[in-house]
């Protein structure tokens, strides 16, 4: 093992949170949980990854109690005494194979199909009841629709609390409902919710504050955004480091304590001039803690793996050295995770002969 990599086993220690290595399992979903309820299988799956050597996983995305929250009727949900007694037992296997788990608190808004979703009858939820291209389907979202999206946020968090999870992670990225408040081609209001960039993230700001309130000033906040879109993968929220302090401000300000910043490609520069990814950026503007993530290990990113593209693997010595030079904090493992639950343990041990190749094909099998 090169030695830049020994960092990526170092404890990380915040005011929040304590990790005994750099690695999180990044957020995927799986569609495994029938009817919102997560079974044996996904505390089996998450903690054999515990087992591999991750420190914290982030689960997939887990939607709120909202009718049009879900994609798909088998995504897990983050309310109702079933799923959250599946939840807690799912938690109990992290916690007895020493790691720590957060759930990813979810809502695809306009991102939902409906005829594979539950309530098929009922429109998409957004920021302005249109499509990337601008295309009107649904009414805009009312302020009361709002404040009841808000409050389904914070119920959440609160549950996931009291069930045990270790902190919470809000989705505002990829295009779903959160980040279509954020991006413009989305955001058409008028109203406090939209306008320029800071206005934009009212509705992503109301829902930390709501949760901090309901969880306390000591449980962690994580907020995972992104630039690019599942609908423009060249779509950008901020173009310059100024527009993404902006973008910022406000949700540290509401209580984020650590920044997910997802890109597909972690070692790419965010803006020119600077070798700084996104979450180097994000570290610097903010001064809070964040997280990289994106084809860490493969040489492909997600988005080619979706056209049915493998990838090898990646050197990621280069990742050590940025952790070395402070320029984040920790690392989310995606795809190589899914493929290899002992992918951390094998880095750590050196044996990065043993890393294996990503095959979309094998997906369905592994997750």
């Amino acid at each position: 093992m090169a030695h830049s990599l020994d960092i990526l086993f170092t404890p990380f220690s915040s005011k929040k949170l304590d990790l005994a290595n750099r690695i999180v399992m990044a957020p995927m979903t799986r569609f495994f949980s029938p009817d919102g309820v997560p079974g044996q299988n996904v505390a089996d799956y998450y903690r054999r990854r515990v087992e591999g050597g991750t420190s914290l996983i982030i689960t997939e995305g887990t939607v709120i109690s909202d009718p049009v929250a879900s994609p798909h009727p088998n995504v897990p949900h983050l309310y109702g005494e079933k799923a959250l007694a599946g939840w807690a037992n799912v938690v109990k296997a992290v916690h007895e194979a020493g790691g720590k788990i957060m759930p990813q608190i979810w809502h695809v808004g306009m991102a939902r199909r409906a005829n594979e979703a539950p309530n098929p009858e009922l429109p998409n939820a957004g920021p302005s009841g249109v499509l990337h291209n601008r295309k009107k389907i649904a009414e805009p979202l009312t302020e009361q629709e709002i404040d009841d999206l808000v409050t389904a946020y914070a119920d959440s968090a609160r549950a996931a609390k009291e069930i045990g999870f270790d902190g919470v992670e809000v989705h505002g990225a990829h295009g779903y409902l959160v980040d279509q408040f954020f991006w413009e081609q989305m955001n058409l209001r008028e109203d406090a919710y939209g306008g320029d960039m800071v206005k934009r993230t009212g509705f992503a700001a109301r829902i930390v504050a709501a949760i901090r309130e309901a969880t306390g000033e000591d449980y962690p906040i994580v907020f995972r955004f992104s630039q690019w879109k599942q609908q423009d993968y060249d779509a950008k929220l901020a173009h310059t480091p100024e527009e993404l302090a902006d973008f910022l401000k406000p949700l540290a300000e509401a209580g984020v304590d650590i920044f997910h910043c997802s890109t597909r490609r972690y070692w790419e520069p965010e803006f020119e001039g600077s070798d700084l990814n996104l979450a180097g950026w994000t570290k610097k503007i903010t001064g809070l803690p964040t997280i990289t993530v994106g084809s860490v290990g493969l040489s492909k990113d997600m988005m080619s793996s979706f056209k049915g593209e493998d990838s090898g693997t990646r050197n990621i010595d280069d990742l050590g050295e940025k952790l070395e030079n402070e320029e984040f904090d920790l690392v989310a493992v995606g795809r190589a995770l899914i493929q290899d639950a002992d992918w951390p343990n094998k880095v750590r041990e050196g044996r990065m002969d043993e890393l294996q190749d990503y095959s979309p094909k094998k997906l369905a099998e592994l997750v």
